[in-house]
Parts: C-alpha cells; structure tokens; sequence
C-alpha cells in the first residue's frame, strides 16, 4: 500500500502564495494510534486551489484534510521522504497546464486530472506522470488518444450504486484501460474480502484516511495493516511469510531473511520499527536488546503475493548476529567506499592523504579536476573504468566531507528525472573549447583526413562548412583501400542479445506481451493488435488521406505492379535429360508473408508498396503488413491506402523486435507466416537474424539489412548541382548512412563545385544537422579514369549506384555488384525509391556481392519434379544403382533393382 502524500493550499503573501507539500507518515503521537500529516516541502507558486487526494475542497477552520490513501497496492511507504507524491485536480477550471507542470517539476510523482484537462496535457505530460480522474459513468467518453496518453485512472463512485462491491463492472473498466493502473475510490469501506478481489483484476481501491486506523478493523474503520495484507496468502503451513530484508541506504542490497506474521507487520508499521516474527519465540523486536534497531522505509509484496521485503535503515553493528551489515557477507562497491570514508572523516591521522583532502577543499578540488579531465581522456573501456573510479572517490570524499551520502545523490537524480520541463543542455562557457574557424575558401581548401575509414569518428565542426573528407585511390596501400570499404561494424551478437527476451517474450504470452511492448516502446495502448479488412475507405483513418497523395500512390502502384509483373516465373521449366527422363522446375508462391513498414511518426507508404505490391503479383495466400502504430493507436492513412490496394489481409499494429516474434510464431489474433520482408533498425534487423535461425520458428527474411547507403561514380560531364543533390538525398536518412562519390578524373574545379553544392543544398535541408554528422564521415574517392571508379564501386558494392558518366549507359554492363543502378544525369535514386516501378528494398552493408534485392521471385519458391517412364529406368537405373552402391546405400540402390528386377 502506499499512502500518497496531499497537497493543500495555504494562506500566505498577496501576490506570491505557497503550496505545502504534506507528506503522509505513519508514527505515534500524545500515545494515540492515528494517521497524521507532516509538512515537508515547499513549493513556491501562485495560489491554486488544487489538493491531492482530497476529496473536499472547503475545509473548517482546524479540521484535517480528508485525505485518501490507494490500498493496497504492492508498497507500503512509512518513511515520509520516501513516499509518493499525487497531486489530483478536481476542478479544470481552477488550474491551467503551466500550474500542472510546475508542481510536478517541484516534486509531485504524479497528476490526477480530469478528462478534459487532460485533453490539454496530451503530448506535454509524459504518460507515465498522468492519471485520468473519471465517473464511472463516463468511461465511454475517454477517446483512445486520451487513454494512450495516461498510465492510470481514478473511478469515482456513487454511493447509491454500490460500486464498491462490484467487481465485475470495475474489471470489465480495466479491460478498456489495458495495462494502465485502476483505482477505484468506493463510497463504502471496503472488507479484505474486496479488496482481495479487486487485487485480483489488478485494481486498487482508495480508502479515506478517516477509515483507516492503525488500531484493529471495525465496522467504521479498517486497519492499515488488514488492508495491506488483504491479497497476500502465505504458502507455508504456519502461515507466516518469508520475507527479505534490504538496506534502502545502500541500493537495496539484501540484509538478510526472517519471517513475518499478520502481527508482526501490523507492529511494523504502526511503530515504523523492524518487527518480525522468530519461528521460536514468536513476535520479535529486532535490535531491542543489542541495539541494532531498524527504521522501516517501504514494505512491498512480490509477485505471487507471498513474500515480503522489508528496506530499512539499519542501525547499530549491523543486521547479521555476526556483528556485519549483511548475512550475506560485507558491503562492497559505493557502499563499501561511502562506509570507509565516513570512517576516515572521523579517524584518520592528522597529516595523512585522506585527513588532508578533507581539510583541504582547494586540493580536493583540484584532484576532482584532474580525473574529470583525466576520464575525458581515457579512450579504451579498460581506462574508462580506471578513471572513472578515481573519479568517484575523490567526489564521495567530497560527498562525505559534507554529509552527503550515496542516498541523497539517489534521491537528487530521482528528483532530476522527473523534470518535465527541461533545461537546453548547453556547457558553461568556460568549459567550451576555444577555437576560432578560420575563414577558409572552399575551392581551395582540403578536407582533414583524420581517418580512412568512411564511418570514423572524425572532428565535427558545427559552424564550418559541411565538407566530405578527400581521398586519392592511387596514394592509399592496399590495406587502407581495404579500409575504405568497410562499413560500421555490426554487432550482431550484442543485438541478438538484447532482442532475445522481447521475441521470447511475444513467443511465450502472445497477444498480451505485444500490448504491453507496444505499449511499452510505441506509448500506444491497443485493444487488438490486429487491424482486419476493409482499410480503405471505410477506415477512420482513411478519411483523412490527401487526394494528391492518394493520386501519386495511384501512379507509383501502377508502375511497381508493372515491372514486377513481369517478373513473375510462369510457365514450368521442363527438360528431357535423357530418353524417359522428364525434369521440371515450377513457382509457387510462398502462402503466407509477413511485410514490415517502418513508421510510427513516419510515414511510408513507399515500403508498404514496395513490398506488398510483389506479394500480390506473385500471388501469396496471406499477406500480413506490420508497422508500428502512432501514439493514438492509429496508422497513416497513405499505408492504410496501399494495404488496400495490394490486398492486405491484415495489419499488425506493433514495430520492432515484437513485431518480428509476432510474425514468425504467429499469437492468438495474429497469422504466422513463412516469410518475413521489409527494413528497419537494428532491433528489427536482429530479430530477424534470431527467428530465421529458430528451426521452432519454421521464418526465413528477405536479406540483413544495414543504414542507407549510396555510390556516385561522376566524370567531367556532370552537373555538381545534381550530385550533391544525389549524395545528400541519402545522407538525410541517419548519421549512420554511407555515402561515397568515386570521382573520375573529375577536374579540381568540379570537385570543388559540388562540394559548394553540397554545402549550400544542404544548408536548405530540415534535417540539416543528421546531414552534417553523416556527410563528415563520407568521402570523397579520386580515381583516374572509369574503369578504376567502377572497380572500386564493385568491391564496395553500394545498395544504390549512381551513373554520372559519359555514356552512362554503356557502364552499366560493367556493374557487378549493387542493389540498384540509376543511369545517367536524369535517374535520381529517389524516382527508384517512390515511383520508377523498380523496388527500393535493397542489400546493404556490401551484401550486394550475395543477395538481391526485392522481386516478385522473393515472394515465390521453386519446385521441382521428374518422370522416368519404363524405358527411361532401364538406362536410368544401372547408373542410379552404381552410384549408391559406391556411397554405401544399399536401399537406394534396391529402390532401382526391385523396379528392374535385377
């Protein structure tokens, strides 16, 4: 249970007023057993009738606020520095946004807020910060971008309709607000018995703080520990609970396991001490006889509501009978070196290292200085760490000389996290580096060549000019030629790794982990994750599609089914090998494909196209597009457009590696399919990778896919406007893309053309800063003459090539490895990737030495068969049953001899 603090405002000056922030604690006053109030922090603001679970807002002069308490849930906070904060606006009218924000920087963990406040809030107020304060009555009226856009709700209820008892309406609520929290305040107090079965469905009822008690339950009040142990059922004959104990001073490092029983907790949290239960003594009282006392911080339940932890503040020599912090052995880490420099502070010797950095704040300064500068340095992860450590200590020496421990710097960056509003992130001036860029003539000047390598992390000067760096094939050795057709290494194990437990997870729970993942990675909570027939133009989503689009998808979707119709393998190969021997190869398509659309804010219904449009001509039986959703749960209208025009059966509202699980083991709504197309990043291309290994998983995927890449191979025929316009077309991608012009005896003063061009175009550019990182790292290749370029072009094996060549045409013959080829001054790569009717999902990475891109032959398999008449076995088997007979396989060789009766 957590018993959330309340916010109440108070009387103070005219024009600048403050807002308490009072913190609930449970602890014993004028020997009494109640629940009281403490003021803790203080907020400066205007004026602003708002109070945190508060039901009444006109109180009576020296009344308490009728506060409300969530239980249970599975915390129990009785430290009050510890407790969460909510802050519940009742009325929209009283309170605007900036007051909403300004409380939640200011320290208060979470907003309650009326749906049409919270309408205000959308997109501003991280979901996870915002809770929906609703009737019950009006559930209907949260639109889905509302119920995206929070984490939780508040049900308020009448009395009349007994809501508290009913279980069923509040499940069938919490099933519309899948994976957010629901809490129901009930009129009524409410027994164990309901509070177990609203557990149950994952709901939390809300008590007045007028019915709670730390007494025992009666009719007019429940006891806080009756509430908080209402779910939890213990497994052991005894009924006691296991329970862990853990140091919240030292990251929940585990003290040690004892027991607890129904009293014992009840003990614990009314006089926020330590109490247990000893299997031989009964209720035990721990440290009240060696003085080794604890000050409970948080009781939570696990996951199967059968275990506790307690995370204290040890005092004394520790929690072990051995006199050590921990049953588990000693401290080490940071809670190891804050425990030896506390020791220090008090003992050391005059004179020594430690006394003197204690004593003296200007060398302690400068040896926190010296390793900041000394950690910037390091370059290997070996000296990273060394550094970094040495960094630390002086800073806790800092730390500890002014009674700051590790937990306050916890609870400073807890603090800092939960800033909405955020500061630009600029340095201080003085630790700038103060470098002046000279003025330099752009024609003239030469690119730094820092490195060979094309992905190298080179100097990146922001203010200068957005340069390419230069390199002359003819003066490289053979090794650093090698270099520049390198790509930036993939670390497909490290990615395989970190996308294993979300495929395995899909795989496991199906539908109910794509949820939670979409609504994890996506901020989209889904109903379904499946979308049926029709798209388009009965689709909500679909009304809103420009015709202007929708007439451009019309004319690329004719060009793209155009081409890749014609690549379609019909007619059944078949050859007579030999007299009576029949041999044929046949297509068929592959039944069911999977098409992942990269998306979510994005939009390209290029891909959809690209991919569904060779599904369809090949004639797949099902084809599933997945693509993640946008934060409402919805999807664009130019792909829902194109999954109707090529046939969709379905649409998969889910990106990344779940995507790809959902795909390839299939769920409870969505289809498993054979084979898996389509880009997307490296948690994309990894799942992939992992299912197509899978033999469980029966997937094979189109190809590995890296960041876009492009090859420009020009001469002194070629328009510099046009060229830079090409290579910066894919360097607006990412700061990963790949782009290389190959110049081919290209005259300086054409060089230096494009490279203004390049400047000045991408100056225009909205993406301006991804083009300045990722064309910095791209190159320039001199080669004398085309044969040398196209040599050079070949072992790189772009995904896109790029003809600006004098006989354009003639050159491509001689193109061995590339996913696409644009031909000539007036062949964009983009017309490849939207409309020229070729496919735009291409190999990356070098892979063009091995794969292809995507055809309609992708989308089909091929099969073969044979038929050996009488008279073809006779000349048939005698060879058949010879070459059996030598590798051993005597019933291979008997297939044949029965047949002929030898």
């Amino acid at each position: 249970m957590w018993l959330p603090q309340v916010l109440k405002p108070v009387s103070g000056n005219s024009t600048e007023k403050a807002v308490h922030v009072n913190e609930v604690a449970v602890r014993r006053k004028n020997s009494s057993k109640n629940i009281h109030l403490i003021v803790n922090l203080l907020v400066k603001h205007c004026h602003v009738p708002i109070s945190c679970f508060t039901r009444q807002r006109a109180r009576r002069r020296g009344a308490s606020p009728r506060g409300l308490a969530c239980c249970p849930s599975h915390h129990l906070w009785v430290n009050p520095e510890s407790t969460i904060r909510y802050l519940l606006v009742e009325d929209s009218t009283s309170a605007d946004v900036n007051q909403i924000i300004t409380l939640l920087d200011n320290g208060a963990d979470k907003a309650i807020v009326p749906l049409s406040l919270a309408k205000s809030l959308l997109g501003t107020v991280p979901a996870h910060r915002l809770l929906l304060l609703l009737d019950v009555a009006n559930v209907s009226a949260v639109s889905d971008s509302v119920r995206n856009a929070v984490s939780g709700v508040l049900l308020k209820t009448s009395s009349s309709g007994g809501f508290g008892l009913d279980v069923d309406l509040v499940h069938s609520v919490s099933r519309f607000f899948v994976g957010a929290a629901v809490h129901v305040l009930a009129p009524d107090l409410p027994t164990p018995s309901i509070i177990r079965k609203l557990v149950a469905i994952g709901a939390s009822v809300v008590i007045p703080f007028s019915q709670l008690t730390l007494g025992s339950t009666s009719q007019k009040m429940i006891s806080v520990a009756d509430a908080f142990l209402a779910p939890v059922v213990s497994d052991r004959p005894d009924g006691l609970f296991p329970t862990v104990i853990s140091s919240d001073l030292h990251g929940k490092r585990s003290l040690g396991l004892v027991y607890s029983s129904c009293e014992s907790v009840a003990e614990s949290i009314r006089t926020g001490k330590g109490v247990y239960h000893s299997r031989k003594h009964g209720l035990w009282r721990k440290g009240e006889t060696s003085g080794a006392t604890q000050d409970v911080v948080r009781i939570r339940v696990d996951c199967d509501t059968d275990a506790l932890e307690f995370s204290v503040v040890q005092h004394g020599a520790g929690f072990c009978h051995l006199n050590r912090a921990s049953c588990f052995g000693d401290l080490d880490g940071l809670a190891a070196l804050e425990r030896t420099l506390a020791s220090r502070l008090v003992d050391a010797p005059e004179g020594s290292y430690t006394r003197r950095l204690f004593n003296d704040e200007e060398l302690l300064r400068a040896k926190i200085m010296e390793e900041a500068d000394e950690l910037c340095r390091a370059k290997t992860k070996e000296e990273v760490a060394f550094e970094a450590a040495d960094l630390i200590y002086f800073t806790m020496a800092r730390c500890v000389a002014a009674g700051v421990s590790v937990k306050h710097i916890e609870r400073s960056l807890d603090k800092k996290a939960m800033k909405i509003s955020r500061r630009p992130g600029n340095a201080k001036q003085q630790w700038m580096p103060k470098t002046e860029s000279p003025k330099v003539d752009s024609s003239k000047a030469e690119a730094p060549r820092t490195s060979l390598a094309p992905f190298s992390k080179v100097p990146l000067d922001r203010n200068g000019p957005i340069r390419m760096r230069t390199i002359d094939i003819s003066a490289v050795s053979s090794e650093d030629r090698a270099k520049l057709l390198k790509r930036p290494v993939l670390r497909s194990d490290e990615m395989i790794a970190k996308v294993k437990p979300i495929v395995d997870d899909v795989r496991t729970r199906g539908d109910c982990a794509l949820r939670e993942l979409t609504a994890k990675f996506d901020k989209a909570r889904l109903a379904t994750p499946l979308l049926l027939p029709p798209f388009y133009p009965l689709a909500p989503e679909a009304q809103q599609l420009d015709p202007a689009v929708r007439d451009a998808i019309d004319a690329a979707y004719s060009n793209v089914y155009k081409f890749h119709a014609a690549q379609i393998d019909g007619a059944p190969l078949v050859v007579e090998t030999m007299p009576g021997v029949t041999c044929t190869r046949f297509a068929r398509p592959i039944a069911r494909v999977g098409l992942y659309v990269p998306g979510g804010t994005a939009v390209l219904p290029s891909t959809a196209l690209m991919l569904g449009v060779p599904a369809q001509v090949a004639g797949c039986e099902k084809i599933v597009l997945a693509t993640p959703p946008r934060a409402d749960g919805s999807i664009s209208p130019e792909v829902l457009y194109v999954a109707h025009k090529v046939g969709a059966h379905a649409i998969l509202r889910a990106g990344g590696a779940q995507a790809v699980a959902a795909l390839a083991y299939g769920t409870e709504t969505v289809p498993k399919v054979d084979k898996i197309f389509g880009p997307g990043n490296q948690w994309v291309t990894a799942a992939k990778m992992l299912v197509q290994n899978d033999t469980d998983a029966l997937v094979s995927i189109d190809m590995p896919a890296g960041p876009s890449e492009v090859l420009v191979i020009a001469d002194d025929t070629c328009n510099p406007a046009f060229v830079a316009a090409d290579l910066l077309s894919q360097a607006e991608h990412g700061i990963d893309s790949q782009v290389v012009l190959v110049a081919s005896s290209l005259p300086e003063t054409v060089l230096a053309e494009v490279e203004e061009e390049v400047d000045k175009q991408a100056h225009a550019l909205g993406r301006v800063d991804i083009v300045r990182e990722s064309v910095a790292k791209s190159l320039i290749v001199k080669t004398q003459g085309p044969d040398i370029a196209m040599e050079f072009s070949n072992d790189y094996a772009p995904e896109h090539l790029i003809l600006h060549l004098r006989d354009a045409p003639t050159w491509v013959d001689h193109v061995k490895n590339a996913g696409s080829v644009f031909v000539g001054p007036y062949s964009p790569e983009s017309c490849g990737d939207y409309a020229s009717g070729t496919n735009h999902t291409l190999p990356t990475n070098g892979y063009a030495r091995q794969f292809s891109g995507v055809n309609t032959q992708s989308f089909q398999k091929h099969i073969t068969s044979q038929e050996v008449t009488m008279d073809g076995l006779q000349t048939l088997g005698p060879i058949v049953a010879t070459l059996a007979d030598c590798e051993g396989l005597q019933a291979h060789a008997n297939a044949v001899r029965i047949r002929l009766g030898m």
